[in-house]
């Protein structure tokens, strides 16, 4: 008994020299440093992650015709390049994808999917920058998958109030489709 009461004491004695050890550091300005340094680059982690989570999304709606979605992944001074033509802001860039595609939105897909890959995403502050590979796959003549272009996104982003946009999207296609 008189050993576990020592033992008991010896663990409360450590504990209480760790805590006062732990309290000093916590107070040191090289502690304060590397807590700033840890936060910075979590929110450079949680920042790409929330680009990647838009680049998906715009295939998703690009995919389900849904350009009024699609649209609002654009900043205000957002603007869309590609083969279609160019718009800037969300409402020419649903009016651009509506005349040219159609706004039909197919919650479960029209047949057509936007696969992206190997994005390299650069993060300083508010502003971001991108290039994604894309390929854009369809319903072949007897249903089956076909590669309809190759490509890349070179992307400009902007966090607008408080949320990622694009802020510049250009889709060049790499591979376009044979004739």
């Amino acid at each position: 008994m008189k050993l576990c009461v020592t033992s008991n004491l010896s663990t409360q004695l450590l504990a209480g020299v760790l805590l006062a050890a732990f309290g000093m550091f916590a107070q040191s300005p090289v502690y304060g440093a590397d807590l700033e340094s840890l936060a910075a680059r979590v929110q450079v982690l949680e920042d790409r992650e929330d680009i990647r989570a838009l680049i998906l999304a715009y295939g998703t709606a690009h995919d389900n015709r849904d350009y009024r979605t699609f649209s609002e992944l654009f900043a205000e001074a957002g603007e869309w390049v590609g083969g279609l033509g160019t718009a800037k802001g969300p409402a020419a860039i649903f009016e651009l994808m509506d005349s040219t595609i159609g706004h039909n939105p197919q919650p479960n897909g029209s047949g057509t999917y936007h696969v992206m890959s190997n994005e390299q995403i650069v993060i300083n502050g508010d502003l971001a920058s991108a290039t994604t590979k894309w390929i854009y796959v369809a319903p072949g003549d007897e249903g089956n998958p076909r590669w309809v272009f190759l490509g890349h996104y070179d992307d400009q982003f902007i966090r607008e109030r408080g949320e990622w946009k694009f802020l510049r999207r250009e889709a060049p296609a790499d591979i376009p489709a044979s004739e």
